[in-house]
C-alpha cells in the first residue's frame, strides 16, 4: 500500500471520532469529502484531491459552503495552503480538517463576515475619529461607537451562537443623546432585531414560508444612521436646529417647549413646535408630517381629525368673543 492509501484509512477510521462536528461523505482517491459543522450556519464542506507528487506537494482544496461568505471561504482557502506548505513530506488530510474546525471554533463571527464588511464601509466613516467596529471573537460580541460633532452612541452588540436563527442583542449603551432619543434608538433597534427573526403576526400576508434573516446589518446600519443624520436635524415647523451643538445643553425636561420629539416618520419637531402644528389647521385625513408627507403619529397627541377641528374651531370661537369684548369696552 502506498502513502495515500494509508492516509485514506487513517481518515477512514479517525476522521469522525477525532474531530467534533466532522462528516465523512466521500473517502476514494479521487476526491476526500468532508462536511465540518458547529451550527446550522456554521458549516464547512471540504473537498481535497492529491496532486500528483503527494506529499510532497500540498493538497488541492475546494471549500464550500451555503451560508458563509464566499470571500471568508477564499480567504480561509489561501490560509489553509499557506498552513499545509509547512507539511510538505507528511500525512496532511487530518491536519488540515483539524484546522478548519479549530478555525469556526475560534471565529463564531465568521457567520457575519459581509455584514461587519458592508458596515465598515458604508456606515462608518474612516475621516470621523472615533468611529470603529472591533471584533471580539472570544466572546462573539462585536463593539460599535459612532461619533457625529460632539454626540456619539456605544455599544456591545451580541451575536448568538445560533445566529442568523436567534437575533443579535444590543448590551452596555453608552451615549450623550438626550433620554428620549436613548429610549427610541434602542427600543427601535431591538424591534428591527425581532422582526429579523419572528414572523409577522399577520400570517394572512405571508405568501412563503418565514425565513430567519441576519440582523447584524440592519440594527448597526440603523443605529449608525440615527447617529449620523440625528444632530443635523432641524425641526420641521420652525427649521431651527433641533439638537444643540454641546450635548450638555440639550433640553432633558419632557415638558418643555423646546424639546426635542420624534415623529412616527423619524422627523424632529421642538415640542411647542409640533403641538402648535397640530392644533392648527387643515386636519382633514389627518395631519401630514411638513418633510415627507407620511402621517403624523406621536403619544403625546392622540386626537382624532375631528375632534382637533372641533377643538380649533371652540378656540378661534373663544378668541373672537374675547376680541369683541375688548372692541366693545374701547367704544365706550
Amino acid at each position: 500500500m502506498g502513502v495515500i492509501d494509508d492516509e485514506l484509512q487513517d481518515v477512514s477510521k479517525l476522521c469522525e471520532r477525532t474531530i467534533p462536528g466532522c462528516r465523512l461523505i466521500s473517502c476514494v482517491e479521487s476526491l476526500v469529502r468532508v462536511e465540518i459543522s458547529r451550527t446550522n450556519t456554521k458549516k464547512i464542506v471540504v473537498c481535497i484531491q492529491f496532486p500528483p507528487k503527494y506529499p510532497q506537494e500540498i493538497l488541492l482544496i475546494e471549500l464550500k459552503s451555503r451560508t458563509l461568505s464566499e470571500h471568508l471561504l477564499e480567504k480561509l482557502t489561501s490560509v489553509c495552503e499557506q498552513d499545509l506548505k509547512k507539511r510538505v513530506g507528511k500525512l496532511q488530510i487530518l491536519h488540515l480538517l483539524k484546522f478548519i474546525r479549530s478555525f469556526i471554533d475560534e471565529n463564531p463571527l465568521s457567520c457575519c463576515y459581509d455584514e461587519i464588511s458592508t458596515i465598515k464601509q458604508k456606515v462608518l466613516d474612516p475621516k470621523v475619529e472615533g468611529d470603529e467596529l472591533r471584533l471580539k471573537q472570544k466572546s462573539s460580541s462585536l463593539i460599535l461607537k459612532v461619533c457625529q460633532g460632539n454626540y456619539f452612541l456605544k455599544t456591545n452588540v451580541i451575536v448568538p451562537e445560533d445566529y442568523p436563527e436567534k437575533a443579535v442583542i444590543l448590551q452596555d449603551v453608552d451615549t450623550n443623546f438626550p433620554p428620549m432619543f436613548q429610549r427610541f434608538c434602542i427600543g427601535q433597534a431591538k424591534e428591527i432585531a425581532r422582526k429579523c427573526v419572528e414572523p409577522p403576526l399577520n400570517k394572512k400576508k405571508i405568501n412563503e414560508p418565514f425565513l430567519p434573516k441576519p440582523s447584524v446589518l440592519p440594527v448597526l446600519s440603523f443605529l449608525g444612521n440615527l447617529v449620523k443624520e440625528m444632530p443635523k436635524e432641524n425641526c420641521q415647523l420652525c427649521k431651527n436646529m433641533c439638537l444643540p451643538l454641546n450635548p450638555q445643553e440639550a433640553e432633558t425636561d419632557e415638558n418643555c417647549d423646546m424639546h426635542v420629539e420624534r415623529v412616527y416618520c423619524g422627523h424632529l419637531f421642538h415640542q411647542h413646535c409640533l403641538l402648535t402644528y397640530m392644533k392648527t389647521p387643515p386636519f382633514q385625513g389627518g395631519k401630514q408630517c411638513p418633510a415627507c408627507g407620511k402621517r403624523i403619529y406621536h403619544d403625546k397627541w392622540r386626537l382624532s381629525e375631528k375632534l382637533a377641528e372641533d377643538r380649533w374651531a371652540h378656540q378661534q370661537a373663544r378668541e373672537r368673543e374675547l376680541e369683541e369684548v375688548v372692541d366693545f369696552f374701547n367704544e365706550l
